[in-house]
């Protein structure tokens, strides 16, 4: 009896009597219920046990006179995934990854990184950032910050150009907009790439282009932490190069060439073609399916968590604005806004009489949950252990040594209740009114 195949991407065998699957074990109804008992696990709410009882019976009776997913890894749900990307950043290329530092990866490839060139970025971000360049030789150079956003002071990046610089990486602390139109200045003035860092900001804009569709390349994070999510981990690179786009795909896996066959199999491996036209070996990046639906599902509501996210933050500045010695976040414009993953706490110490760090014992006294993103990049053991001198490195970036040790931190915007939120604001203001009075 002739049946058709759900082969993938490496076999394709059409209608066959024995057909080849592209997923060895199939998943089943039982498979299912596990999945939706671990989304929507027991909340200690009477009743769920009897509901779960339905729902696993309902599943049963489904799977009976259902197919079985055929398909798990770089199929239709990913490229819709990337189709959607495209189509809510204006991006003529998306690439859905593993991870945003496996696009990252693929993006410095591109750019043609490697051992002895020069990475610009601000000194406080995620270690993710200057993974790749650090593994293949190159030196990361630290830009200082902009001591109202946190994020790279496109003054101090001129200060740091030279001829090795190979790339510039801007990144959207907390979702805040980077000062695109400075970095870009100065990234065409000396003709070198740009990719942003917008792991925090998906969904922000900046002068009428949404964050990450600006720059060379640029693209998110969709780890569990962030405002949405694949599943727990994920990644987006975007670009509007046909050059870079248009190697996207084999970036992302290892190089496969179906437009090529060497003899008597099935495809061509080929490499990555960086812009100086060296060669470049990709890795494997690839997205699940599962993570795909994951995606395709919280894109449809970013706007409305972000909205969300934006009206606490105005609560937040309202309240904390009217106590002297409080610095309230910048503000959306029309052309500029956040997507408010971080709210930004700033105080000016000498007003308040302490500095962030005696704050922050105060707040977490309180029951606040505050976490000053990120600690400065060349404090970290693993640069030393490379050669960096971490107190010539601190003396470049004065600002970011004044901001992170005295004079900023970061508190939570997910959804929180009313209550919540009122008690968050409430409490930085009884706890700064408390430095005032020594106490």
């Amino acid at each position: 009896m002739s049946e058709k195949s759900g082969g993938d991407f490496r076999y394709s065998v059409g209608e066959s009597k024995v057909p080849w699957h592209a997923v060895g074990e199939f998943f089943d109804g039982s498979d299912a219920l596990e999945v939706v008992k671990f989304l929507l696990p027991d909340s200690g709410k009477a009743g769920y046990d009897g509901k779960l009882a339905v729902a696993a019976e309902a599943i049963a009776a489904l799977a009976e006179v259902s197919g079985r997913a055929t398909k798990l890894t770089l199929g239709r749900k990913v490229a819709e995934a990337e189709a959607e990307a495209c189509r809510y950043f204006g991006s003529k290329y998306a690439c859905f990854t593993d991870n945003w530092t496996g696009g990252m990866e693929i993006a410095y490839k591109l750019a043609g990184v490697s051992a002895g060139d020069e990475v610009i970025m601000p000194a406080v971000t995620f270690i993710a950032t200057m993974a790749y360049p650090l593994s293949v030789g190159a030196k990361i150079v630290f830009a200082d910050i902009d001591p109202v956003t946190i994020n790279l002071d496109p003054a101090d990046l001129e200060k740091k150009i030279t001829p090795k610089t190979k790339m510039i990486v801007p990144v959207h602390l907390g979702g805040c907009p980077v000062d695109m139109d400075g970095v870009m200045e100065v990234a065409r003035k000396h003709g070198i790439p740009v990719m942003e860092d917008a792991a925090h900001g998906m969904g922000g804009a900046y002068k009428g282009k949404k964050l990450g569709s600006i720059a060379d390349f640029g693209g998110f994070s969709l780890h569990e932490v962030k405002n949405i999510n694949s599943l727990g981990e994920g990644g987006i690179l975007l670009t509007d190069n046909d050059f870079y786009g248009k190697q996207f795909a084999g970036g992302r896996f290892l190089g496969l060439d179906f437009t090529r066959k060497i003899k008597d199999w099935l495809y061509d491996i080929s490499p990555l073609m960086d812009k100086n036209g060296g060669i470049q070996v990709a890795q494997n990046h690839s997205s699940t399916e599962i993570q795909a639906l994951g995606l395709i599902l919280q894109m449809k509501r970013l706007d409305q968590i972000i909205a969300i996210r934006r009206q606490a933050a105005e609560y937040m500045n309202g309240v904390l604005g009217e106590e002297r010695g409080i610095l309230i976040e910048k503000s959306d414009t029309a052309d500029t806004y956040s997507t408010h993953h971080l709210y930004l706490l700033r105080i000016d110490p000498k007003t308040v009489g302490g500095n962030i760090q005696q704050l922050s014992a105060k707040l977490a006294a309180k029951g606040l949950t505050n976490i000053t993103h990120f600690g400065p990049m060349y404090r970290f053991k693993i640069m030393r252990d490379l050669g960096y001198n971490e107190h010539e490195l601190a003396a470049s970036c004065p600002r970011t040594e004044e901001m992170f040790y005295h004079s900023y931190t970061h508190l939570p915007l997910y959804p929180l209740t009313e209550e919540q939120l009122v008690y968050q604001a409430q409490a930085v203001v009884e706890a700064v009114r408390e430095l005032k009075q020594g106490k």
